[in-house]
């Protein structure tokens, strides 16, 4: 990352690749080697409000980046905090993640509102440990949409954790995901505000909870089921208890 902060030394800062917050961040120190040139840089990255650079820092989408702005000064990283915290969208889809440096950054994320840490083509890492982790952050109580398609390491027991904290939670995607009923009863009682929900392949949850889902969450408005292991009288079911539910996709033999 090359990084010009515009003065009359023109400053640049050239960081080599290094993990993506694979520990917390330490607070830069001075370098007691350092010669005037090096001081009189200092004092041109002093200048900039911390304001400023939050501002600047909340445009980058790479968590490389910002963990590498973080390392600069101590002026860098409080702006990196800031703009995190500032933040109300995050997305690991993508990047090849942890528990620990995901659940880092939720936790540091307070304004957040949504939540998107999809599988990618990198194969993220996250299992029922940083979901047990992320649940403990500030901002679960207000998110509003969560996504977690495709995570095969996770289980009933860490989405049952996350979504009994989630209680503004509008919007669910745990498609491609091996839960079972479980999940789908601890939704029905924790996600009164549901609106959207994605099950799509989840062959392992049953008529039984998508019943207890529709019956309870009295606001849904969507539901995906495509490849779900269910008969077609179950979607007959959920029509007669939320006759407005939209149900994706439907078969056209249905009749409904």
């Amino acid at each position: 990352m090359l990084i010009n902060i515009p003065g009359p030394s023109q400053l640049q800062v050239i960081t080599e690749p290094s993990p993506i917050f694979s520990s917390p961040l330490s607070t830069p120190t001075p370098d007691s080697s350092s010669g005037k040139g090096e001081m009189g840089a200092e004092a041109e990255i002093e200048r900039l409000p911390v304001d400023l650079l939050a501002h600047i820092f909340s445009l980058l989408s790479s968590f490389r980046d910002l963990a590498q702005a973080s390392g600069v000064c101590w002026k860098w990283r409080r702006g990196v905090e800031q703009s995190l915290a500032s933040r109300e969208r995050l997305s690991f889809s993508g990047w090849k993640m942890d528990d620990a440096s995901t659940a880092r950054l939720v936790c540091a994320a307070y304004n957040l509102k949504e939540l998107d840490i999809s599988r990618s083509c990198w194969g993220c890492q996250i299992t029922d440990e940083g979901l047990y982790k992320i649940s403990s952050a500030k901002c679960v109580r207000n998110l509003t949409s969560i996504s977690l398609w495709g995570m095969a390491g996770i289980t009933d027991e860490g989405v049952i954790h996350l979504v009994s904290r989630a209680m503004s939670l509008q919007n669910l995607n745990i498609g491609g995901t091996f839960i079972t009923d479980e999940s789908l009863y601890a939704i029905a009682d924790s996600c009164p505000r549901l609106k959207a929900i994605s099950l799509w392949s989840c062959r392992h949850a049953t008529e039984s909870g998508l019943i207890m889902l529709v019956s309870k969450c009295r606001r849904l408005e969507s539901i995906n089921v495509w490849g779900m292991r269910v008969p077609a009288d179950c979607f007959i079911s959920l029509l007669h208890i939320s006759p407005a539910l939209q149900i994706k996709p439907i078969s056209p033999h249905l009749n409904i």
